[in-house]
């Protein structure tokens, strides 16, 4: 155990110096503890259990959370205009000049990797209409200790690219859907394509993606009566149909009555299908997911609304033009491109990273306060 404390202090004091050294200290000192609180409730542990493994201390909070999943947007720019993601009169985009470039897409990356990232999922806008989007991930695929490669995409250009996605490494993909009914998909997302949608969907069952995620923002008024019908597409495919509750962001006029909660959803799906099955899930993953006994897929629920998963928070997300926000729903951000691009060594990068990690709040502020609160659009954002 104590070959375990002198390889945290050791990894933390050797790679990092002056003004790190001091930010660090403390955070470090507590990741110790923490250790060996578990070791002494937990004998049994050894050193190749991950949970007793170093971690980056700049990528670890204050509440002991450890950041291995940050999702990128490589572009603010998307083929659709969702209701809930984009405000009707469009948004005001960044000059390309002040976006990342691929060269800083894949230096962050490399640096969030080396200090313990092990899943990246590009986002946007709509990743897929980036031009570099088969570089950016040929060139993910090189890091070391990288896992997962993931892409959330709203599927118009998917069953055109996803041969080519998947030679590169594309290991999972999210398909934003919310209805299945043509005409109402145009209401929704104020463009044509249902069709095109599906055939991305049908592409990625056909190469062998297992489950693929299907996005759906459940909203009263508009597709709450989809939902059986939307459990029902798993009966046969295997998708994981993920059912999100309508979260307020600038321009997408939210509203406490627009909002279906995870409790109302599942007792809808429970009177179709009592026998629902819920499903045991990794601590960091943010869906309730549950089976209907014989069916080929699953269903799941993010409950960002009605219940929080923020003390499992593994997450960090960077804006296509580069600013880190460590919480969905904070809009407190930091320039990493501004650092980058001044020069910066990695050392001065962590550090940066490090302090905005450290400033991240145990949790949300809850629905209504962010509601008023003021935050970028979602299409701004990333997801």
């Amino acid at each position: 155990m104590v070959v375990v404390f002198w390889f945290i202090y050791h990894h933390v004091n050797t790679r990092n110096s002056g003004g790190c050294k001091k930010l660090l200290q403390n955070r470090t000192e507590r990741c110790c503890n923490m250790v060996f609180f578990s070791y002494c409730l937990h004998p049994q542990m050894r050193l190749s259990d991950d949970s007793i493994l170093p971690f980056s201390a700049f990528l670890t909070d204050n509440f002991g959370r450890r950041h291995s999943y940050l999702r990128i947007s490589l572009t603010e720019k998307c083929n659709l205009r969702c209701q809930y993601c984009m405000p009707e009169e469009g948004v005001k985009l960044t000059p390309r000049g002040q976006l990342l470039s691929t060269t800083e897409v894949l230096t962050l990356a490399r640096l969030f990797v080396r200090e313990g990232v092990d899943k990246i999922r590009l986002t946007g806008g709509e990743p897929l209409i980036r031009p570099d989007v088969l570089d950016i991930i040929t060139e993910l695929r090189k890091l070391e200790g990288l896992k997962t490669i993931a892409v959330t995409t709203n599927g118009m250009n998917l069953a055109r690219l996803l041969p080519k996605l998947k030679d590169a490494g594309l290991d999972l993909i999210n398909i934003s859907l919310d209805s299945l009914v043509p005409a109402k998909f145009e209401f929704i997302v104020r463009r044509k394509g249902f069709h095109k949608v599906m055939e991305g969907i049908d592409k990625a069952i056909e190469l062998g993606y297992n489950p693929v995620k299907i996005n759906c923002v459940v909203m009263r008024g508009l597709n709450e009566d989809e939902l059986l019908d939307f459990v029902a597409l798993t009966e046969k495919k295997p998708l994981e149909v993920r059912f999100i509750e309508y979260m307020p962001f600038d321009g997408n006029k939210w509203n406490f009555k627009k909002m279906v909660s995870y409790q109302e959803m599942l007792d809808c799906i429970r009177q179709q299908w009592p026998n629902l099955k819920l499903l045991q899930t990794g601590h960091t993953d943010t869906a309730k997911t549950f089976k209907v006994p014989g069916f080929k897929g699953q269903v799941g629920f993010i409950t960002s609304m009605s219940d929080h998963f923020c003390g499992s928070c593994n997450r960090l997300r960077i804006t296509a033009d580069g600013n880190l926000k460590v919480c969905l729903f904070g809009n407190s951000e930091v320039s990493l491109r501004d650092v980058l691009r001044s020069g910066a060594s990695d050392e001065e990068l962590l550090k940066i990273i490090g302090a905005a990690v450290g400033r991240k709040k145990k949790q949300h502020a809850g629905m209504f306060s962010i509601s008023q609160m003021k935050n970028r659009p979602m299409i701004l954002i990333g997801g």
